[in-house]
């Protein structure tokens, strides 16, 4: 999760990602961000994600996007 968190907040180093819960909801990551997002924790974790796993509900918080990497690996 500090690896995550680590990848986060170079992205956006003004977000509290530790609280934060709506981060597509509230549009603190616009898609561009996502595909950067994407590449990166495709990269780091050494997973594949899909089309189907882009939505917000994974993308929403640090912990939603921990558990879907958790989840692919």
């Amino acid at each position: 999760m500090d690896e995550l968190l680590k990848i986060l907040t170079e992205l956006k180093p003004d977000v509290d990602f530790n609280s934060e819960k709506a981060l597509i909801d509230n549009a603190i990551l616009d898609s561009f961000d996502i595909v950067q997002l994407i590449t990166t924790i495709k990269d780091t974790f050494d997973i594949d994600i899909t089309p189907a796993e882009i939505v917000p509900e994974n993308f929403n918080s640090a912990e939603a996007l921990w558990a879907m990497i958790q989840r692919l690996q």
